[in-house]
């Protein structure tokens, strides 16, 4: 249940009778609100394994989506940032993808997933990979409206697909979070999932050279990592939390630490939401979700030093983000709200971009 998902939910809150078709469906992984829903699966599901590893299964992904029929639907939504577009609608359809981002495994940081792939994979990737960039283009192209989620990733899209996509953002549910009392405690935060792109390192390092204390919240962080940093007495992990728990989180941290690049990134606005300010990398969707100066600051570089002058700079200026109802009204344009009415005025006009 990621933003994914958590858009998927949105979706069918705007369309409550919709089916959905996906190539593999675990009933344990998702919420009520899509159990609750006709799911249909691919071929991909009956594979060995698909469930944990249907990742190396996407070079038959395109071949699986011609499989589903889809002729008795006017409206189609394709959610995607791997392989979901490439479905075969009827002439008069009207399909909208929303493009998370164009995939990056076979794209932008194709390099990157190729150096840490292991032999095997390296050598499908060589082979596969080609062919899945001219099948991404050209089923972009038969799309009536590209969405996506940032201005970021829109760039991204106009490059590879030379296709324009409309910014919709969202939806971040940020109602969760408006009330809660601010009560800042001792620590700064950096939270979600431990990814290497994330660059947890980068907090990690500023707060021990600081002194400051740091709260990791989120799973990911392998326990040797872990027992070395705890060691400095500084950096304590809470594993993965609850909403609840990431309520509680955001209204004690002093800031949440940002230091990776993010497509958009939902946490950020959820802290915002609580009126946590957020001191960021200046890079990717952040620069659209932070408020310079106002709900919160940027660091330049992607260095522990870089992120330790901006920590010190936000100790001496606290003061400058105490208007509770600046960060309110920063929030809405990312909500689940306003993300509902702006997908339901697209499908009315039934506009190609």
């Amino acid at each position: 249940m990621r933003g994914g998902e958590k858009m998927l939910e949105a979706l069918l809150e705007i369309f409550p009778d919709a089916a959905i078709y996906t190539h593999v469906y675990n009933p344990k992984a998702v919420s009520s609100l899509i159990n609750n829903h006709r799911i249909n699966t691919s071929f991909i599901n009956r594979m060995p394994f698909a469930k944990r590893f249907y990742r190396f299964y996407l070079p038959l992904m395109p071949a699986a989506l011609k499989k589903f029929s889809l002729q008795n639907y006017d409206l189609v939504i394709s959610s995607e940032a791997g392989p979901a577009k490439g479905v075969i609608c009827k002439p008069q359809a009207f399909h909208i993808c929303y493009c998370h981002t164009p995939m990056r495994y076979i794209w932008d940081m194709y390099d990157e997933y190729y150096k840490s792939a292991n032999f095997v994979t390296r050598f499908f990737m060589k082979i596969f990979a080609p062919s899945l960039r001219k099948w991404d283009v050209t089923s972009a192209d038969l799309v009536d409206r590209i969405i996506t989620n940032s201005e970021f990733v829109a760039k991204r899209i106009r490059r590879i697909y030379n296709r324009e996509a409309e910014v919709v953002y969202g939806p971040a549910d940020i109602n969760r979070f408006l009330n809660n009392k601010r009560n800042p405690s001792g620590f700064y935060l950096l939270f979600g999932q431990i990814t290497a792109y994330k660059r947890a390192d980068i907090a990690i390092e500023a707060c021990i050279k600081l002194k400051r204390k740091l709260v990791v919240a989120g799973a990911g962080m392998k326990k040797k990592e872990k027992r070395k940093y705890e060691k400095s007495g500084f950096i304590s992990f809470t594993g993965s939390v609850s909403d609840d728990e990431a309520a509680s989180l955001f209204s004690q941290a002093k800031a949440l630490l940002y230091p990776g690049i993010e497509d958009l990134g939902l946490i950020p606005i959820e802290a915002q939401s609580a009126g946590c300010p957020v001191i960021a990398y200046r890079g990717g969707g952040a620069l659209e979700t932070v408020k310079e100066n106002l709900t919160g600051l940027f660091f330049d570089e992607q260095t522990a030093g870089s992120l330790a002058e901006s920590i010190l700079k936000f100790e001496q200026n606290t003061y400058n983000f105490n208007s509770r109802q600046l960060f309110t009204d920063h929030v809405q344009k990312f909500s689940k709200t306003a993300f509902i009415k702006r997908i339901q005025q697209v499908v009315e006009k039934k506009e190609r971009l």
